[in-house]
């Protein structure tokens, strides 16, 4: 089994990770979408902040998140309240993780429209799919920037 350490280790990677291009590309950059159909840069890493609250912090930690899923993809604004943001996050994530007990049932029911895992889950089990969603959205944050800073957006 990991440990606490080792997954805020991963986790706050991806985080930075996202965080460092929306804060190299800027505000300008960060938003654009260079693919139909696809958020951009700034939107994602704020579906990752929304992600984080609502798994980590209202599923397992029992906090209201007050989660606005569908404007987070499609968010755009200065990059440094986002940034602020994304240390509130890996803040309250650590909080969250440290106080967890990975068998215990969920504080609440997820919401179905938030398309989560379809296996019933555990205080564990959600943790992991935060960390899911945080590698995944990396990845692509990493994939738009390539598009963008090769002009092609």
């Amino acid at each position: 089994m990991i440990t606490v350490e080792q997954y805020l280790h991963f986790t706050g990677q991806a985080l930075d990770g996202m965080a460092t291009t929306v804060r190299d590309l800027g505000a300008e950059r960060a938003t654009l979408t260079p693919i139909p159909g696809v958020s951009s840069p700034y939107a994602l890493l704020t579906h990752c902040c929304g992600v984080a609250d609502y798994w980590a912090g209202e599923l397992v930690a029992g906090r209201p998140a007050h989660r606005d899923r569908d404007s987070e993809f499609v968010a755009a604004g200065p990059v440094e309240p986002l940034l602020a943001r994304v240390e509130r996050t890996k803040e309250a994530l650590e909080q969250d993780v440290r106080q967890a007990d990975f068998r215990a049932p969920l504080r609440a029911e997820p919401d179905s429209s938030f398309l989560g895992p379809d296996v019933p889950l555990d205080q564990g089990a959600a943790l992991l799919h935060v960390y899911e969603e945080l590698a995944q959205h990396h990845g692509h944050v990493d994939m738009l920037r390539a598009v963008i800073e090769r002009g092609v957006a």
